[in-house]
Parts: structure tokens; C-alpha cells; sequence
């Protein structure tokens, strides 16, 4: 039941050239960097990603597109990330943008050995009706569109059918882990981390503090150890690490100034 793997590289070495992975995160919380770089740093290339974005401010999966080893993309936001967009527009990437909440119900639905669902996000769009880009020719025309999905009326409302997401392996980012596997996420760190785990086959956990089995109270774990079956314990300095995507400040009040 110990599932503790001794370090990063350890965690990732089975994952192949072409894998489909399922990476937890939103913005730049939660993101599992420590793993991410150790793909990196191992060369695997050719992955299919699935997450809410892919990655900023050269971290998270920014790490791993800048390099060219991302070859797909499903996810919800492009954001601020040049490079994605770039790479997308030119025909170096194959995108496919769904709603964000129908990515994290077919993370979810996958997980939960549910093959499809309906939902009414994306009827009468071409989130239904076919034709999003996928892929770019490089030169402003389409090479790979979209298909159409089935759609059914249900009680005089139309629903597109969804696809429940399953891939080779996830990568998630846990405040609180034990050596089961059960996790707890902080705050919105918990948006996409226990789906994208619920969604992998072989799920890799980073966490930034790991306790011992009995430690967590079960009604506070987010996600059950049954779906985990690596977990990578950080270092201090690998926990402390974390950027600020954009930082507001405000400005210094006027002491002169006596507020009313």
C-alpha cells in the first residue's frame, strides 16, 4: 500500500513517447511542476495533454510546449500564452477547445467509468454543429475541423452528447497526501486536480506535505488513494516555489489624508 516513489524522475520513467496525460491545475495553483519538469528533463515528446490550459510564465506545461514535445491539446483557455496560441495558429498543434465545465464533467465521467454524457453546453454552436479548427494548415486555413456530435431532446430541450476523457497517466499537485494516495487540495487547487486524477490510469501525485496513513481525517480527503498510484513527496524549497501569475498592488494610501 506504500506508494511512495523516491523522486521525480522515478515517478515519470514509464511514460512513453505519444502518452496521453491528464494534468491537474488552474492558473498557476495546483499545477504539478516538480513532475512536469521531470518529463522535460527526461525528453519525452509527442504528448497528448489534456487540462484546463497549457501553462504561463514559462512554467507548468509552458515548460513542456516551448519544447515542442506537446503534439495535442484539450483544454478550455488559452489566456496570455504566446507560444500556444503561435504553435496552434501556425499548424504545429493539434487543439481541441470544449466548455470548461464540460472538461472537467468528462475528466470526471471518465473517472467514473461513465463513457458519455449529455449536457446543454455548445448546442446551437459549433461545439455541437462540427466545424471548430483542430489543427491549422500554418498558412490561416483549416486542415483538421471538428465533427459533428450527436444531439437528443430531452423533455423539449436539445443536449449535445459528451465523451468521458480516460488517459495513460495523470499528474496532479496535493497540499496533504499520505502514503495511501489520499489527498487534500487547497482551495482552488482543488478545480481540476481530483478530476484529471480520477482520469488517469496510473496517477502521479506530487504533494507538498505527506503524512502517514490515519493522519488525514477520511471525511477531509478530497480524493481517495483508489485512484492513485504514485506519490512524490516535495521538498521545502520545491513547495515554496510558486509564482504569482499577475500581481496587483495597491496604491499607498495618502496618510495625510483622514478617511471618513
Amino acid at each position: 500500500m506504500d506508494k511512495v516513489v523516491s523522486t521525480a524522475a522515478a515517478a515519470v520513467a514509464d511514460v512513453p513517447d505519444g502518452a496521453t496525460l491528464a494534468v491537474g491545475g488552474f492558473g498557476l495553483a495546483g499545477v504539478p511542476n516538480v513532475t512536469i519538469r521531470a518529463l522535460y528533463e527526461r525528453g519525452t515528446t509527442g504528448l497528448g495533454v489534456v487540462s484546463n490550459n497549457c501553462g504561463a510564465m514559462e512554467s507548468g506545461l509552458a515548460v513542456l510546449l516551448a519544447a515542442g514535445r506537446i503534439a495535442r491539446v484539450t483544454g478550455s483557455y488559452i489566456g496570455a500564452n504566446k507560444e500556444f496560441a503561435r504553435q496552434y495558429l501556425g499548424g504545429e498543434l493539434e487543439v481541441e477547445m470544449i466548455p470548461q465545465g464540460t472538461l472537467a464533467e468528462r475528466l470526471r465521467a471518465g473517472g467514473a467509468g461513465i463513457p458519455a454524457f449529455y449536457t446543454p453546453a455548445g448546442v446551437g454552436t459549433q461545439v455541437a454543429d462540427g466545424g471548430l479548427p483542430w489543427r491549422y494548415d500554418g498558412e490561416g486555413g483549416v486542415a483538421l475541423a471538428s465533427p459533428p456530435k450527436e444531439v437528443r431532446d430531452f423533455d423539449g430541450t436539445p443536449y449535445v452528447l459528451e465523451r468521458g476523457i480516460r488517459t495513460d497517466f495523470a499528474l496532479v499537485r496535493a497540499a496533504r497526501g499520505d502514503r495511501h494516495g489520499n489527498l487534500v487540495f487547497n482551495r482552488s487547487a482543488r478545480n481540476f486536480n481530483p478530476l484529471a486524477a480520477m482520469a488517469g490510469r496510473v496517477t502521479i501525485a506530487e504533494v507538498e506535505e505527506l503524512v502517514e496513513p490515519g493522519e488525514i481525517d477520511p471525511d477531509q480527503v478530497h480524493l481517495p488513494g483508489i485512484f492513485v498510484q504514485r506519490v512524490l513527496a516535495l521538498t521545502p524549497e520545491q513547495v515554496a516555489d510558486k509564482k504569482i501569475e499577475k500581481r496587483t498592488v495597491s496604491a499607498p494610501a495618502d496618510r495625510g489624508t483622514v478617511a471618513h
